[in-house]
């Protein structure tokens, strides 16, 4: 199974977009992996459900930051950083049309709701969620491995 599935199932299991995109990764960090969890617990639904920037996307930038983040001592400088945060984000909106929930959502769901849907078959069926973490997933590995992170 690639990582891009296991974000896929990630999400089906219940998980936001924003967890299924870390767990993916959580072999790399195996220490860390429950914090991440809960840390990007937030940016579910568009950061809360206030359908902002994808949690997939989301997911990205927080796996991207623990893994090769700027932190003054590591030798990355904030510009490299945010270079390949601004190369996965367009990316990310060249193949899907947006880096934002509610776009990517469009018409397909009510976005004023401010609970979370149950992971119904109808609700699998008219989200690009699963999907979307699938393909997060994918170009992040690509990134990490083109570092030789991975």
């Amino acid at each position: 199974m690639t990582r891009g599935d296991k974000a896929f199932s990630y999400f089906n299991e219940g998980y936001n977009c924003s967890q299924a995109v870390v767990l993916a990764f959580a072999d790399l960090y195996p220490d860390k992996a429950d914090d991440m969890l809960k840390i990007v617990s937030s940016f579910g639904g568009g950061f809360g459900r206030m359908r902002e920037v994808c949690g997939a996307f989301s997911g990205i930038c927080a796996v991207l930051g623990l893994l090769c983040g700027f932190d003054g001592k590591n030798g990355v400088s904030k510009a490299e950083h945010y270079a390949i945060v601004r190369e996965l984000g367009e990316r990310f909106k060249a193949d899907n049309g947006s880096i934002v929930c509610r776009e990517l959502l469009g018409g397909t769901v009510n976005l004023s709701s401010e609970n979370p849907a149950e992971r119904t078959a109808e609700y699998k069926k008219k989200r690009p969620c699963a999907e979307l973490c699938r393909y997060a997933t994918d170009i992040l590995e690509e990134k990490l491995k083109e570092k030789g992170v991975i």
